[in-house]
């Protein structure tokens, strides 16, 4: 067996230059698997006019990939502990490679579709890996803490670094190229893996879990595609019987984990020291990042009347300091802070990013910036020590399922963050809209835009001011219930977090 690893190591060698070397090489999956959740944003309309999909057929282009990627986290993550990290990292990087040619050269809506549920796929295989690995090479408790600062700082970059990648690429060149990137990263890191990184498995797993692996799709899909459309779509039936389904197969799935021989998800996972509390914790601090960016390119874009790309450029205005936010916490922590004082001061943060956003009006551009910056620095601090608490507690041989469970709980978080802090929105901005303007602009700003642009002169403008003030007073009021839930998150911090101590 290669390399395998157990809780009963000798004292935590520190990482030399390989292992900082191996990391470099990582960072290049993770960046483009976040890129890739938003590299379609400026893609699509050339995608639409090559391909001429249907609109649901646009909406599976898009959505597909954050889909699978979600429903197959923690399957991969326990797939990894098994047959060991490297090796399922290397095939998902030749997995990502190929789905990426094939989306770059597909010639119909069915093919890229397809194609975008294999980089699903491959993403659910690279982002767990990458972080059992970390934790497997930096077994020193301070420079895994930095190791992770980098992991959380680029996954966090990436997301902005895709809508402004694909904006260029697709002025310069034709929407295949935003999927082109990916192969020589993907290509570097088949060569380079196997050198510099490590095998790591569990040494013991038992017999795969089978049947847990419809039961976690089951339990995950459905609840993220209720979240996702609710925002935009609202509160219907369908959306609400979704979500149920979803959390009834969670049960399920739970139960399964408490019973099971050899479980997919070990529950002894949740007993180690602080744990359950990260895990939670970052799912709060991914609702309070997505829920903000459903209003921030929102009003770039509809209310400051800027073009798709001059607002991607700008959005990235707020990910400077974003870049020092996790080191700062590290560093805190590692000079002896308490980490509950450095996750409550990071809560802290984002609901002051929150309350700048709520001062918005409608010709508030740099004060919006600055409250993303805010938000997103102090919710950066929040996921850098709750990854480093989580990975810490959990026994390396099951790193890849705990990793996976981190990242699965912000899809739900991030998902959720939307669905509520965006139906606030919506619900504040259809009671602003005039009734009697037409139906399709009081449902959403994007529609009364549309229709006031048929309107005629003073008309047209009236309701075109009308619907940006509604958006604002909107986003102000879902603004205001962000930071009360980062306070109420802050203080929940404070109170679980002071006597956790994991090497």
């Amino acid at each position: 067996m290669t390399n395998s690893t157990s809780t009963t190591t000798p004292p935590a060698a520190r990482a030399g230059r390989r292992e900082w070397t191996a990391l470099g090489v990582l960072m290049l999956p993770l960046l483009l698997v976040s890129m890739d959740v938003s590299v379609l944003y400026f893609a699509i309309p050339a995608i639409s006019a090559d391909l001429e999909p249907s609109g649901t057929q646009q909406l599976w282009i898009f959505d597909i990939y954050a889909f699978v990627l979600a429903g197959l986290l923690m399957t991969m993550g326990s797939l990894g502990d098994r047959i060991g990290r490297r090796k399922l990292l290397l095939i998902g990087a030749a997995a990502f490679g190929a789905a990426s040619l094939i989306a770059a050269y597909a010639n119909s809506p069915e093919t890229l579709i397809a194609a975008r549920a294999l980089l699903g796929i491959g993403g659910a295989t690279l982002m767990p890996s990458t972080m059992a690995l970390i934790r497997t090479m930096f077994t020193d408790p301070g420079q895994r803490a930095k190791a992770i600062g980098l992991w959380s700082g680029v996954m966090t970059a990436g997301v902005a670094l895709g809508s402004v990648m694909s904006g260029v690429l697709v002025e310069y060149f034709w929407w295949g190229s935003v999927f082109l990137v990916n192969l020589p990263a993907m290509a570097l890191l088949l060569v380079l893996g196997p050198v510099l990184l490590p095998e790591s498995r569990d040494p013991a797993p038992g017999r795969f879990d089978w049947p847990s692996v419809p039961l976690s799709m089951a339990a995950v899909l459905p609840v993220v595609y209720g979240l996702k459309e609710i925002p935009s779509e609202g509160w219907h039936a369908e959306y609400v019987v979704s979500i149920t389904v979803g959390l009834l197969f969670s049960a399920l799935f739970v139960h399964r984990q408490r019973t099971a021989a050899n479980p997919m998800i070990s529950p002894a996972l949740f007993r180690g020291p602080g744990f359950a509390p990260a895990v939670v914790l970052n799912l709060v601090s991914s609702f309070g990042m997505m829920g903000s960016a459903f209003f921030t390119t929102q009003y770039l874009q509809s209310v400051l009347d800027k073009s798709a790309l001059e607002a991607a450029l700008w959005a990235l205005l707020p990910s400077v300091p974003i870049g020092m936010a996790a080191p700062l916490a590290t560093s805190l922590v590692q000079k002896g802070v308490n980490r509950a004082y450095v996750v409550t001061a990071g809560f802290a943060i984002g609901a002051t990013g929150y309350a700048l956003l709520a001062l918005a009006g409608t010709d508030s551009m740099w004060l919006v910036l600055a409250a993303c910056g805010v938000l997103a620095s102090g919710i950066v601090m929040v996921i850098s020590q709750m990854t480093d608490l989580a990975m810490g507690a959990a026994p390396v041989e099951r790193a890849g399922s705990a990793s996976s469970l981190l990242e699965t709980g912000a899809e739900f978080g991030g998902a959720l963050g939307m669905a509520v802090l965006g139906s606030i929105g919506t619900a504040i901005y259809r009671h602003d809209i005039p009734t009697s303007a037409p139906a399709p602009a009081r449902e959403t700003l994007g529609g009364a835009l549309a229709v006031a642009g048929q309107l005629p002169g003073r008309t047209g403008d009236a309701l075109t001011t009308a619907a940006r003030e509604a958006f604002t007073h909107g986003m102000q009021g879902a603004a205001i219930a962000g930071a009360v839930l980062l306070t109420g998150a802050a203080i929940a911090a404070s109170a679980t977090l002071r006597s956790i101590r994991v090497k």
